[in-house]
Parts: structure tokens; sequence; C-alpha cells
């Protein structure tokens, strides 16, 4: 597969899912992206709703996920075990936190001095989850696994039920954004239809090109997603007819199993993303203070984590990075197997931390800064933790799967936090109090989006179906 999928990799007419777009530099590249949540008359109509019924809804909340994608290894981040054994306890040293009492792995010094405005949670239950693909954390859903579950990858996920329910703060911005390497890495509307897909935004800004081992080639990604075809200029857009005889076009050669009710919203978001200027502006990194750019740096990811920052600034709603230079199973998956990518947990885990811990207290700081830290809810995480012990697959260095225990952190969206949830065992094998699952996180994120907990939404063959199926309650702690 091409290293740099186009945002309409995933609308392939000739597979199962997928939209029709007419060609590359099209026009219509924009509405057939997955732009999902634009509707105005729908977030409108929520509005409403929640005025006729005595609820508040703020107009900024919003989410960012930084998605870890492999499998963050718990011992060697967020739960170190500094007194075991060098095989358990790994390479790498502690460092004291902002919250007393509280050690973390001293490769992410910027976080511990500001552990204060986390949460940690070491007793995350990553029970059935998996990767390739993984969407049981990204959509609060045990059973969101496609390789053990035909209908896994249908599970709708938690930014397509904030773009649906609640859509983009401003109607000119899509609700639900992923920066992806990959389409495993990112969860999409399932049964909630095409419509709540993420918008995929890998080349609506020029950022620089990375390969799979994580080495910068040099290269800039070519940021087309928002140019005209040679010939066709706003105002010749503008013109009405020109824009319904293309999508007629359109119609005509779209699947046909569910696609083409996307395709009427997509009109109304295509005029909107074409027309206006808010989301090609908020893509366009040339408009952002150069000081604030070199604070973050040129890494691909911090630069990503930037345009997260100016998108929920725009009206975005969530946004989920993906943390990952190679597709298959992700850049965490610390195996250590001799001449892979993955890299162990010296030599991979040790060069990614640095670089994280600079990405995550950079974007803290950078939202705390603009006074958008209280509406934005920041959220790491991965899929599952790793192997208490070392040495996997030929390797002394590396860590395999564990799907039994994981440990993450929130930082924003006005919660408290100052505090680290739950604990391990003493060699982290198992979880010891104050158990988590997908679906509380979830219910965490809904909650502070403001998402009804009890919603429900009907599937393609007419069942009744919670948001929240699963269980899943808010962690207390955080409210």
């Amino acid at each position: 597969m091409h290293s740099h999928d186009h945002a309409f990799t995933g609308l392939n007419p000739r597979q199962r899912e997928g939209l029709m777009h007419l060609d590359r530099r099209g026009m219509m590249k924009v509405s057939m992206a997955g732009l999902a949540g634009l509707s105005l008359p729908a977030l409108l109509a929520e509005r409403a709703h929640a005025a006729q019924t005595g609820r508040q809804m703020s107009s900024r909340k919003s989410v960012i996920l930084l998605w870890m994608c492999g499998g963050p290894s718990h011992i060697d981040t967020w739960d170190p075990k500094p007194e075991r054994p060098f095989n358990n306890r790994g390479p790498f040293g502690v460092i004291q936190t902002a919250q007393p009492g509280v050690f973390i792995c001293d490769l992410l010094p910027k976080q511990a001095a500001m552990l204060d405005k986390f949460t940690v949670m070491r007793s995350v239950n990553a029970h059935k989850s998996n990767h390739e693909p993984n969407m049981a954390f990204q959509t609060g859903h045990r059973d969101a696994a496609p390789r053990r579950n035909k209908d896994g990858r249908k599970y709708p996920a938690i930014g397509s039920f904030i773009s649906k329910h609640r859509g983009a703060n401003d109607p000119g911005m899509p609700a639900y954004v992923g920066f992806r390497k990959h389409p495993w890495h990112l969860a999409i509307g399932g049964w909630l239809g095409k419509q709540y897909d993420p918008f995929i935004a890998n080349e609506a800004s020029k950022l620089p090109v990375y390969d799979k081992a994580g080495n910068d080639t040099g290269r800039m990604s070519g940021a087309d997603l928002f140019q005209f075809p040679d010939g066709i200029s706003v105002g010749r857009v503008r013109n009405r007819q020109e824009l319904v005889n293309r999508f007629d076009r359109l119609r005509r050669d779209i699947d046909q199993r569910g696609s083409l009710e996307a395709v009427d919203s997509y009109r109304a978001k295509a005029v909107d993303m074409l027309l206006g200027r808010r989301a090609r502006d908020a893509f366009d990194l040339s408009r952002e203070d150069p000081a604030t750019i070199k604070k973050y740096g040129k890494h691909l990811w911090c630069q990503q984590a930037l345009l997260a920052r100016r998108l929920v600034e725009a009206g975005s709603s969530f946004v989920t990075l993906d943390l990952s230079y190679h597709t298959a199973s992700g850049t965490w998956d610390t195996h250590g197997i001799p001449g892979c990518v993955y890299g162990g947990i010296t030599k991979g885990l040790g060069g990614l931390l640095p670089l994280f811990d600079h990405l995550l207290t950079t974007l803290v700081t950078d939202l705390e800064e603009r006074d958008l830290l209280d509406d934005t809810l920041v959220i790491a995480m991965g899929e599952f933790g790793r192997t208490p012990n070392m040495g996997t697959q030929g390797s002394t260095d590396g860590r395999n799967h564990w799907p039994v225990v994981m440990s993450m952190c929130m930082a924003g969206g006005g919660l408290n936090h100052n505090q680290t949830l739950g604990s391990t065992v003493r060699d982290g094998s198992h979880l010891k109090d104050r158990p988590i699952i997908p679906g509380d996180i979830a219910a965490s994120i809904y909650r502070h989006m403001e998402v009804p907990l009890d919603t429900q939404y009907v599937d393609p063959r007419g069942r009744p179906r919670f948001m929240l199926e699963d269980g899943g309650e808010p962690i207390a702690e955080l409210f």
C-alpha cells in the first residue's frame, strides 16, 4: 500500500465500503473525504432540543485523542516497577512527579513536572482488546474486534456519535477528524452510516513525510485537498448548476448499498468547505505564529498536534492523531523482533517517549495558554499494555501484547485532575484495584461532550441499539 493514503483510500467503490470520487484533484474530493457531522440543521436541532429540555450545551466542547497505535508498555510509561528485577522493570528509571508520591518513567520529565494537570489511569482493563485492527477503546465496546467478530468494524466510533448527536462547534468545520496512517488505526461511522466517518486529514495540510521507521524523508505532503482542479475557480463553483451537475455524475456511479443517503449531507458540506475559508485556514500552518510552530517542532506528529489545536479552536469536535509511522499494528508495538521496524523497549520506546513527552506537554500547555484547555479533553492511550517480562519473538529487549491491563492519561476538559487512579499488582501483570473498562472511558467522553448516555440508534437491520451497550459509566473521580 502507498505509504501516504489519500483521504479517499477507504472510499473505493469496488470494495464493500465506499463511495465514488471523480478524480484525485477534483472539486468533490472534499465532499467525499468523510466530512462527518457538518450539517448545520442537525446541530441546530440538537441545540434546540437541549434548550427545550433545560440542558445547556456548551458550544466549544472538544476532544483530542492521541492514539498510541500498537499498544504502549504501561510498565515503561505510567506504571513503573523500579523495585523489580531488570527483566520486569525494564531499562528506564523513574522520576518524581508533581503529584506527591507518584513516579513515572524518567523519559517523560516534562509530563512529570506538570502531572498535576493530568489524571493517570493505571487500572484500565484491556480484556478482549486487540489491534490490526482494533476498535475497542475507540468505540467503548469490547466486541468491536473485527478479528473475532464479523460485525466488529460496524460499532460506531465515539467520534462518530459525537458527530451525529452534537456536530461541529462551527458548521464550516468537520466534526470528527483523523490523521491516519492506516484505515485499521481509526474507528469509523459503522452502523451510523458513512456520513459519520472521520474526515481523513492527511493531505489537507502541508506536512513532513516520514518513512515507516520514523525517519524524515525531507519531502512534504502535497496539501492539495482544498485545491481546485485546473480551470475551476471559486466563481465557477458558486455556479449552482455546475455543482449540481457534478453531484449528478457522482450519483450515477455511487454504490447503492446505503451510501446514497450520505450524498445529501455531503452536498451541503461540500459547499461549506469549498466556498468557506474556515476549514482551509485551520489546516494552513502558514497562518500560524512562527514562534508557536517552533515551540511544537518540525516533527510530523508535533505538526499534527498543532493542527489538532487549530482544528478544535476553529470548531472541530473530535480529532484523532494516529501516532504511528507504519501500517499493520502500529509503531508502539514494541516487540523488538530482530530486523523489524517495531523496535524494542530500549531502541524503540526509548526514542518514542521523549518525542511523545514533548508533544503531549506542548499541546496541553498551548491549549491552556489559549484558554482552550477547560473545553478540550486531551486523551493519550493505545489498545493494551505489554507483558510484565521482557523477551519476545527472538528479542531480549521487547515486550509482547498484554490485553489484561494498560495505562493511559487525560488532561483538560474542565475535569478533576491531579490524581492517579487504580493500581496493578507488584509486577504489573494484573489489575489490583479500581478497574476501568472501555465503556467507562467512552461514557466519560460523552459526559464531557454533553451527549446523553442513554442515546440510541437503529442499525441497518432495524434493530434499536444503545450507544453504550457494553456497560460503562462516567469515571466518577473526574466529575
